[in-house]
């Protein structure tokens, strides 16, 4: 079902990724510079209003977006799969995948947007397929999670903290380190975990659509 917002759509899809069908939401803008591609946290899902709101800004500024559960509804309270970045990645390039085949997404660019354990999947995932992914970013992250292939990372990535959000910013400075792409580290005053401060999530709204517009080419 597609419903119209303003000069924005938004269509529930479903995505294929082996035997399982992915829910997802694209939202498309007027005019189109790129896609997005949403990997939420644990607990989280594409409903999130953090996500959405992100989502909103990064439309507003020309890039299409897809929020999408990674897990079947079935899967999402199995711990083990909740935190299998393996296996995360692999339905994230799954989605990217159906992007390239999408008429209406097909010959953009796309970047990743993760957050918590999500950024493990994306930084996973852009490792992997390198020539699939343009730009990263990260919302409070754990790429920890994804260690091993840090330094694998071709897309130019940029990794958002919370000021307040202690042990995660100290992952997230290790992470930086190991990161051998264009790179930065933001460090959002006054933010938590979740940037459920006033003001903080918009921060990081710009701060990822000034990034991905930066490093995504509009090549359709």
């Amino acid at each position: 079902m597609e419903q119209a917002f303003g000069k924005r759509r938004e269509a529930a899809v479903e995505v294929k990724a082996g035997a399982v069908r992915l829910k997802g939401i694209l939202g498309l803008p007027a005019s189109m510079a790129g896609v997005v591609l949403f990997a939420h946290g644990s607990g989280s899902g594409r409903l999130s209003p953090r996500n959405t709101f992100v989502a909103h800004m990064l439309q507003d500024g020309g890039l299409a977006t897809l929020l999408i559960d990674l897990l079947e509804e079935r899967e999402a309270d199995d711990r083990r799969k909740v935190f299998d970045i393996d296996l995360l990645a692999d339905r994230l390039l799954a989605a990217t995948e159906w992007l390239v085949q999408e008429p209406l997404t097909k010959g953009f660019q796309f970047g990743y947007f993760g957050a918590s354990t999500g950024a493990g999947a994306a930084l996973q995932a852009a490792a992997r397929a390198p020539a699939s992914v343009a730009a990263v970013v990260s919302r409070g992250g754990r790429p920890d999670l994804a260690a091993p292939y840090l330094p694998q990372v071709k897309a130019p990535t940029l990794l958002i903290v919370g000021g307040h959000d202690s042990p995660v910013i100290q992952m997230n400075e290790e992470a930086l380190a190991l990161l051998s792409c264009p790179k930065e580290l933001v460090i959002v005053p006054g933010a938590t975990h979740l940037f459920e401060e006033p003001g903080t999530l918009e921060e990081v709204a710009v701060l990822a659509r000034r990034w991905f517009l930066r490093y995504i080419p509009d090549s359709a």
